[in-house]
């Protein structure tokens, strides 16, 4: 459902069915350069692309920069959420 130009006592009174029966929910305006939109997904998943973690081989450095998770940007993963 998509709603604009509406009082906000419209929009929380059709968004509460909506989001009770798991209808996606978009609502927004624009007042000159200013504007807002809302939206109410209820439960949904999505996924990240997040940079890879290196792994330190064990033994060929020491210290604290060793025991550091080194992030390698070229490479990344999609994690899910």
């Amino acid at each position: 459902v998509c709603l604009t130009c509406c009082s906000r006592e419209s929009m929380v009174r059709i968004n509460q069915p909506c989001h009770k029966n798991g209808i996606k929910f978009f609502t927004g305006d624009v007042f000159g350069y200013h504007g807002y939109m809302f939206a109410d997904l209820g439960d949904h998943e999505f996924v990240e692309e997040k940079p890879k973690v290196a792994k330190v081989s064990a033994g060929v450095e020491d210290g604290p920069e060793a025991k550091r998770a080194r992030l390698d940007p070229a490479e990344t993963t999609m994690v899910k959420k």
